[in-house]
């Protein structure tokens, strides 16, 4: 019976396998492991950047770089005056998926929100900077500027890149 029970004990210790090791919630991670997301996220940023160049050529509608990574149909946009931190805007947006499928049904929608004092995608809030009242544009963000790698835990997946149709109101 003894050795029935050992060999029992043995066994359960054979076949479990060691559980890999992961840092705590707001942990950090070593240097290969750092070099790994560095070398992934690169490397998606770079695909995704030629699939919406791909993506742009197929469109009627130009789209232009800006110097944040992102693109935008209009082209002088990045040549008006740019808004300080402090001044006030009202704004919506609307967020759809490479495919033109809207993801959330109402708008994002903000009133009278400060420049520096709001958190917001940073090319919506690098466009926002530029646009006038009643402006309305169309940015193309990859998901690195978007919601990145944990997406918006609701409609938006890891990874994706996205179509934002935003209006100064």
């Amino acid at each position: 019976m003894k050795r029935i029970f050992l060999f029992s004990i043995l066994l359960l210790m054979g076949c479990m396998q060691q559980a890999p090791s992961h840092p705590p919630v707001g942990g950090f991670l070593g240097e290969k492991e750092m070099a790994d997301s560095k070398n992934r996220t690169k490397n998606l940023n770079l695909m995704e950047r030629q699939q919406i160049q791909e993506w742009i050529k197929m469109q009627d509608e130009k789209f232009y770089p800006m110097n944040m990574n992102y693109w935008v149909n209009d082209s002088e946009l990045q040549n008006n005056s740019r808004k300080a931190d402090g001044e006030m805007i009202s704004y919506q947006y609307d967020i759809y998926d490479f495919d033109k499928v809207k993801l959330y049904e109402t708008p994002k929608e903000n009133i009278n929100v400060s420049f520096g004092h709001f958190e917001e995608l940073k090319p919506v809030e690098d466009a926002l900077r530029h646009m006038n009242k009643n402006q309305e544009v169309i940015l193309l963000i990859p998901s690195a500027l978007g919601f990145g790698t944990y997406g918006d835990q609701d409609k938006i997946p890891n990874d994706m890149p996205l179509i934002i149709k935003l209006k100064v109101l």
